[in-house]
């Protein structure tokens, strides 16, 4: 942990406003370590040690992030919006370079200014789905004309295809001696039989059939900041933004947000996918991105629900099969009870496919 002074030091890098009074961790995320830094000048600023581990090529990162405020802000700028510091994260510059992050060569640090008097939200419920529908709906619409190119922070991050190869490599290998317990030989039978129809997606965009879009690739309710009356202000954690489909922001919302019960919960009979928090995140999200989807992509919603459960299933169970090397475990068959949550909720949601597809069409 840096001391008061290192921050200081690191902080005095960038071009903010004022000088310094005050330093001190802000929120609990688990990737970056987060401060706020408050001055005596007209702003206070987050300081944050972004993760070189999890996002190896930050000027990339940083050029993704740089051209997607710039353009949501110009966007803004050009409907007359009031308030658009409140509306759209920015990030300070060096005071010697236009780059918006400073290194020592191992750490990588950048800064934003502090959006005051906003609030973030934990819960998951009917209400504030439709909210981040709304807000993650709007936020691929304000981005659906960006001019500039934008790469992967973390390569085939949400690519299907991938997953199902690791999957395969994994119980080819057998690393961990797993494959002669016969329930996991049966799920991987059971699993591996959706296996053509879950990578459809990366199919149907080789054929020119299904474009990929500007998506923030973390769609959390927390993932939003809110005002003091309940309005949205702005998505904020825009480290995973990337070209990816639609269905990213959709399905990995629905994934955690649409599931009764933790994704480890052991008890997979009070698994299942929560259709309410599926037709208020929906119609939110429609609202907003009618402007730009196409017919197929639409018509896919009720697959992305289904895949990202699949996905993480596929992930876990992996892992469980290497023997646990990715994901952090808490007992020997964490990983395991992962897999049979996300398979059981991969079950519940395929089941309701025809009431989703009735929804959308509704909308």
């Amino acid at each position: 942990m840096k001391t008061q002074q290192e921050l200081a030091a690191i902080v005095g890098k960038f071009a903010i406003k004022g000088n310094i009074k005050e330093i001190k961790p802000l929120g609990n995320g688990l990737i970056n370590d987060t401060f706020k830094v408050d001055t005596d000048g007209p702003e206070a600023y987050v300081l944050q040690r972004i993760n070189n581990a999890i996002f190896q090529d930050v000027e990339l990162l940083q050029h993704n992030i740089e051209c997607v405020t710039r353009h949501i802000r110009a966007k803004l700028e050009a409907a007359g919006e009031a308030d658009i510091d409140r509306k759209v994260l920015r990030f300070i510059p060096l005071k010697d370079s236009p780059k918006t992050y400073w290194t020592d060569g191992e750490t990588y640090w950048r800064i934003s200014v502090f959006i005051p008097d906003a609030l973030t939200f934990e819960a998951v419920t009917p209400e504030y789905s439709y909210y981040a529908g709304k807000a993650f709906g709007r936020f691929e619409a304000q981005l659906a004309d960006i001019p500039d190119t934008l790469g992967e922070p973390i390569p085939d991050f949400h690519n299907m295809e991938l997953r199902a190869r690791q999957l395969r490599e994994a119980v080819a290998a057998d690393k961990a001696g797993r494959m002669a317990d016969p329930e996991v030989k049966a799920l991987v039978g059971e699993i591996q039989k959706y296996e053509e129809e879950m990578t459809k997606a990366e199919r149907l965009f080789r054929e020119g059939k299904l474009p990929k879009r500007i998506c923030h690739c973390d769609t959390k309710v927390n993932n939003m900041l809110f005002d003091k009356e309940g309005n949205v202000l702005c998505v904020i954690d825009l480290d995973t933004i990337m070209p990816s489909f639609v269905f990213s922001d959709f399905g990995d919302f629905l994934r955690t947000a649409a599931n009764f019960v933790a994704e480890d919960d052991p008890d997979t009979s009070k698994v299942g996918f929560n259709m309410e928090i599926f037709k208020a995140f929906s119609k939110g999200y429609i609202e907003s991105a009618k402007v730009f989807l196409t017919p197929i992509e639409k018509d896919m919603l009720p697959f992305a629900a289904c895949l990202f459960p699949y996905m993480q299933c596929v992930r876990f169970f992996a892992d469980y099969i290497n023997g646990d090397t990715y994901y952090k475990i808490k007992y020997a068959t964490h990983n395991m009870d992962r897999t049979r949550n996300q398979w059981a909720l991969f079950q519940s949601a395929l089941a309701k496919v025809p009431e989703m597809k009735a929804w959308i069409e509704s909308l």
